[in-house]
């Protein structure tokens, strides 16, 4: 009986989502290397804050919701870096204000 509750306690328990979190951050100085706060202000900025969201869930330890969050801010992140480069590889283009 001992056993199966053990199980269960170690079954339900989140695990901090190191590699999200480490991928995300990752991305985000990625893009921002990009020069994405210029290229893509408006995705950067999303991202900026759904890495903050991140760090708070992680603090509150809601682990699943966190790992989440900072996939999403990865895909984000990602795209405002390709979005920059791009940007950039084209001549006269001009920042964009948005997405």
């Amino acid at each position: 009986m001992l056993l199966l509750l053990l199980t269960l306690l170690v079954a339900g328990c989140e695990t901090i989502p190191v590699q999200q979190m480490s991928d995300a951050r990752q991305a985000f100085r990625a893009a921002q290397q990009a020069g994405a706060e210029t290229y893509a202000p408006a995705l950067f900025t999303e991202v900026k804050v759904l890495m903050e969201d991140a760090d708070r869930f992680l603090a509150e330890r809601r682990y699943a919701l966190a790992g989440k969050v900072a996939e999403r801010a990865r895909m984000l992140a990602i795209k405002a870096r390709r979005k920059a480069l791009l940007a950039q590889q084209v001549p006269g283009r001009l920042p964009e204000p948005g997405r």
